[in-house]
């Protein structure tokens, strides 16, 4: 299996270098024919939850769309499929800023009962404590 990196999933979404955008397209649909699963690890989908919304100033629903455009895709397969399932479940419901969604999914999901921050906007999540 071959993993991806965030620029070959933002070139791919956002198509800003057409040259870029279609040997990622290319890359792609080679997978697609043959089979071939493309590893996305979660601080890949970190980042590009960061590059689509600050640099692209894309929208939370946009960023949600492509995230779930992207699993319904058979050529990705996502590390810890579920904490992403969670994240865009919990993404489209609660108002949380989706890259602290998404640490406090995987964290869960690797045993943590809670987590800790200076971030208040992170701590109004019931799994992180705010450290004073």
């Amino acid at each position: 299996m071959i993993a991806v990196d965030t620029n070959i999933i933002v070139r791919f979404l956002v198509r800003d270098d057409e040259t870029q955008a279609e040997a990622a397209y290319r890359r792609l649909k080679r997978a697609e024919a043959d089979r071939e699963s493309l590893f996305v690890p979660l601080v890949v989908l970190l980042e590009t939850i960061w590059v689509l919304g600050s640099a692209y100033g894309k929208s939370r629903g946009e960023v949600l769309d492509c995230i779930e455009d992207m699993r319904r895709m058979p050529v990705f397969e996502f590390e810890k499929d579920g904490v992403v399932e969670r994240l865009l479940a919990d993404g489209r419901s609660c108002k949380a800023d989706l890259a602290d969604l998404l640490i406090a999914h995987c964290a869960q999901a690797n045993g943590c009962e809670a987590g800790i921050t200076f971030d208040k906007g992170a701590a109004k999540l019931p799994f992180f404590r705010l450290l004073q």
